[in-house]
């Protein structure tokens, strides 16, 4: 992938989101704030805006989180804007980045966020999805897939993870508050994930 393939992505990642918001929103109202479609759709639309053009992949990359940290409000700004800076710093000066790149980036996104959000699998929390995305990666490359096919897994095992977080517990969060009745709700973070996770899939060409 090289950076007009990442811009690519965060575009795509914004449409996806933008037209998703109002569900997103009304997934967080019922455990949280209620406002996570409508800050994260500003967040990548202020993404968009903020591309630079003739830079390395990592900084399209860098440069869209710096964005949305300014431009999301809540959780939700922090943590994914420091996936996605931890992702292109992961990937350095390269004016290419293949399928043990991506990987690499992807893995150093998901521990940005674990490490700022102190948050593990089963907390029904974006990790939830993004931990199993990037797990699901790795085995693909592990097993000889291309950067595509390992895209394609990440997005399905993100779907899933986003799926398993309805019957849980949240132990995060303004929705840990509630605590039994935290059940029953898809995690917003978690559902957002998938979503950005299957614009990768999609401009990839195998979504």
């Amino acid at each position: 992938m090289n950076a007009d393939d990442l811009a690519s992505w965060i575009r795509h990642a914004a449409e996806l989101v933008s037209a998703d918001a109002d569900r997103l929103t009304r997934l967080d109202a019922a455990i949280g704030d209620g406002d996570h479609g409508l800050n994260l759709d500003r967040g990548f639309r202020a993404a968009v805006e903020a591309l630079p053009a003739d830079v390395p992949p990592g900084k399209v990359l860098i440069t869209a989180g710096r964005a949305i940290v300014s431009k999301t409000g809540g959780a939700s700004g922090p943590l994914y804007g420091t996936a996605l800076r931890r992702a292109g710093k992961a990937m350095g000066d390269v004016g290419e980045v293949d399928a043990a790149g991506l990987g690499g980036a992807l893995r150093a996104g998901l521990e940005g966020v674990v490490e700022l959000g102190k948050a593990a699998e089963g907390d029904k929390t974006m990790i939830d999805a993004l931990a199993p995305a990037v797990a699901a990666y790795e085995a693909a490359l592990a097993e000889g897939s291309g950067l595509a096919g390992c895209v394609r897994a990440a997005a399905e095992a993100a779907a899933k993870g986003a799926d398993g977080t309805v019957p849980m517990r949240a132990r995060k969060g303004r929705a840990s508050y509630l605590g039994a009745r935290s059940e029953g709700h898809m995690d917003p973070g978690a559902s957002s994930t998938a979503l950005v996770l299957r614009a990768l899939a999609d401009v990839t060409g195998e979504g």
